[in-house]
């Protein structure tokens, strides 16, 4: 430590109020409502203050430390698809810029059920619970936790999956939409033989997926049995592979994807018999995961809007934790088709596409 007779250097002077309204532009008494904890001042604002205090060095107030509106729960099924953990770790952000702790349960195997899951959230008195694609989404699956959790009281919010049979708020995707907008992308560019691979079909998504796929076939190429041109496997890699296998054997000349996941394994399965991508088979994927736009070639796919998933998520969850009653109508996202390079022209027509029949 440097001295000047005999005499310490002063501390660094604590930065003051006005350097942070400064440094956020705002006016000091916004910044001195935030320091205080006080009302009247919009997330945004705030949130911008606290990150400017972390930056000046302001260390924050214990009040403004220990805001908090409780505890949430997010449980998803796998952190393997890169689309569970996209939503999850948007619905994280919004939690916490609501002042919710939120809590992330994954559900790999060999770890904790959800019961499991669920019966410590309840424990830890946590204020609600948002279930991405969990056990509702699964048509097989017993209900009765979800209504033991609405016999609790404890709010909850489903996400991809909506059940009828379940008194609580939904947000999903619009899988059936999607996946027909696909269909018709395909058939645009002359494809006659337009094949889905598909997850298990006792999945909620997998069922809305496949009522698509019927109505775009029949809509769009005037086939009505949609059997011959679906394969199902399971959503990994391995079993994208295994489904377009299944279709190419059947000549298929386009394959329409139930997740990004399965679309990679397509694109390994056509590759592997010296075929090319999109030159001779076009891949659509599905969700948009994070990535995709650098695999080889990059991945036509249908992104699931995760941020108008998520924000639509967390505001139903804290209305019903606020005692805000809504109706619980299932709210329905349509996905965006992102044309890129593994979808092309059909390698030989045999007709050009049918328009499509008027709906009524």
């Amino acid at each position: 430590m440097s001295t000047i007779a005999g005499r310490a250097d002063p501390a660094p002077e604590r930065p003051k109020l006005e350097d942070l309204a400064r440094k956020v532009g705002v006016s000091i008494a916004t910044v001195s409502r935030v320091v205080n904890g006080r009302k009247g001042v919009s997330r945004e604002v705030r949130q911008a203050v606290l990150a400017a205090m972390d930056d000046l060095g302001y260390e924050r107030p214990d009040r403004a430390r220990s805001t908090t509106r409780g505890q949430v729960g997010i449980i998803v099924p796998d952190l393997t698809n890169p689309i569970f953990p996209a939503i999850a770790q948007t619905v994280v952000s919004l939690l916490s810029q609501e002042d919710f702790i939120p809590i992330l349960c994954a559900l790999p195997g060999g770890g904790r059920s959800e019961d499991e899951y669920i019966e410590m959230l309840v424990a830890q008195e946590a204020s609600g619970i948002i279930f991405i694609c969990s056990s509702h989404a699964d048509g097989q699956a017993s209900l009765e936790r979800y209504h033991r959790l609405r016999g609790r009281g404890i709010p909850f919010v489903l996400v991809n999956g909506a059940r009828q049979e379940l008194p609580a708020a939904s947000v999903s995707n619009d899988d059936a939409a999607a996946i027909s907008t696909a269909v018709q992308h395909l058939a645009s560019l002359g494809h006659r033989k337009v094949g889905l691979a598909i997850g298990p079909h006792r999945f909620i998504p997998s069922r809305q997926k496949l009522a698509g796929f019927r109505s775009a076939l029949a809509e769009y190429l005037g086939i009505e049995d949609p059997e011959p041109h679906t394969a199902t496997s399971m959503f990994t890699v391995e079993g994208g592979q295994s489904a377009a296998n299944e279709l190419l054997d059947s000549g298929h000349t386009a394959i329409v994807c139930a997740s990004d996941v399965m679309a990679l394994g397509a694109i390994r399965a056509v590759q592997a018999r010296g075929l090319r991508v999109p030159e001779d088979v076009s891949i659509v994927g599905f969700d948009d995961s994070p990535l995709m736009a650098l695999t080889n070639p990059p991945l036509t796919t249908l992104r699931q809007p995760v941020a108008a998933i998520a924000h639509a998520a967390v505001h139903a969850l804290a209305a019903e934790i606020a005692g805000e009653h809504s109706t619980r109508s299932p709210v329905v996202l349509a996905s965006d088709l992102v044309v890129r390079g593994s979808t092309g022209p059909a390698a030989a027509a045999s007709a050009p596409p049918r328009s499509p029949r008027s709906r009524r």
